[in-house]
């Protein structure tokens, strides 16, 4: 029996959906916990099992081909029972117009496909509690929705600017690091200009860098991070992360060096490339002076390949170590009174995770003894 029912019979689910692997995915996470559930491929047979069965729950997909999601709330709104019974939208698009449709259609929540299924359980529970809510209480419940709407619909907006601001940044920073290639080429340049167009050429590119993670992080989180897998030369790809940060390891007195026993591997190279810089450019941040930091690529077991990433830093704590893949944490509190403690920073970190997920494949820290090493497993080729 499912938390959120307190008499004996289990709730009652209808989902709706016209892709089968959509509704197998969502009736098998349901069931398990303890939910009966009816399927219907359309909106038709929607609203005939509506009136048959009276379901405590639907979830209800946007898109389908006879009659769509949106009309069949409407319909379902006019049928006995229809207007109290919870309808969660299930749709791939996630913008603001397919909210405001889906609300103004009568739904109640709003998940976005991939689904996941222990979300899509926690969605549908809580519609039901809220059911349960607004028969006790229904003028504060009527509160709550309105603002939980008006919080999803700022929530979205904020996305879609964030994704026109990172996006519309990448034309001023690649006509920077274009300047400063063109100066770098003239002649009449003296030793300190040249070292501050490598610094601006420098920052330029770390800032490209983090544009490009949070566009990667995005479709992360929406499930649309896709890798287009390639034969590269490991030996290569790390002669050519170790070249382009060569100039922010000898500012720091660090020393970048490789150890490469693999031959080829099939990856996403921009991806990886982009991977290696940052787990580099963390392992050189807190790496002491006049030490090495080791970029290696080796195999594994079963096939597989690890890229390793070591320094001689601090190292992070064993109960920490999963952390540090969040965006922008700090793992000590007290960092600012204890200079040898080690935080993350920015999106580095957890833009590799998404990363090495988007490949199959794993990353974690151990301990270097001293420092850290950042260990990312590829799956077999």
């Amino acid at each position: 029996m499912p938390a959120t029912a307190e008499a004996s019979t289990p709730s009652t689910v209808l989902v709706v959906d016209d892709n089968d692997a959509n509704r197998t995915l969502a009736q098998g996470a349901l069931e398990d916990e303890g939910f009966r559930v009816l399927l219907a491929s359309g909106g038709a047979a929607a609203l005939e099992a509506f009136s048959a069965e009276k379901p405590d729950c639907v979830l209800l997909d946007v898109r389908m081909p006879d009659v769509d999601g949106l009309t069949t709330c409407r319909r379902l709104r006019e049928l006995p029972g229809g207007d109290e019974t919870p309808v969660v939208f299930l749709t791939a698009l996630r913008d603001v117009d397919t909210f405001d449709q889906a609300v103004a259609a009568g739904g109640d929540d709003f998940l976005t496909k991939p689904v996941n299924p222990a979300e899509l359980v926690i969605r549908v529970k809580a519609a039901l509690k809220l059911r349960q809510m607004r028969a006790e209480l229904r003028e504060h419940y009527e509160l709550l929705r309105h603002q939980r709407d008006a919080l999803m619909r700022v929530q979205l907006q904020k996305e879609r600017l964030s994704a026109f601001v990172v996006h519309d940044l990448k034309n001023p920073v690649s006509a920077m690091d274009l300047h400063a290639q063109l100066l770098l080429r003239e002649a009449g340049l003296s030793d300190r200009g040249l070292e501050s167009v490598r610094t601006i050429r420098k920052e330029a590119q770390q800032l490209n860098r983090m544009i490009l993670n949070l566009l990667d992080l995005a479709k992360g989180d929406e499930g649309k991070l896709v890798v287009a897998l390639t034969t590269v030369r490991a030996n290569r790809l790390v002669e050519g992360v170790i070249e382009e940060l060569s100039i922010t390891a000898s500012v720091r007195s660090v020393r970048l060096e490789s150890e490469v026993t693999v031959e080829d591997i099939r990856v996403d190279a921009e991806l990886v490339r982009r991977l290696l810089i940052n787990l580099t450019e963390n392992a050189i941040r807190h790496a002491p002076r006049d030490t090495v930091v080791l970029i290696g690529v080796c195999p594994a077991h079963h096939g597989r390949v690890e890229l390793r990433v070591r320094d001689s830093g601090p190292g992070i704590p064993p109960d920490q170590r999963e952390r540090v893949f969040d965006p922008f944490v700090r793992l000590d509190h007290e960092r600012d009174s204890n200079p040898g403690s080690r935080g993350g920073r920015g999106l580095g970190l957890a833009f590799c995770k998404i990363a090495v997920e988007a490949h199959g494949g794993s990353i974690r820290v151990e301990d270097a003894d001293p420092g850290a090493v950042f260990i990312v497993t590829l799956p077999a080729a």
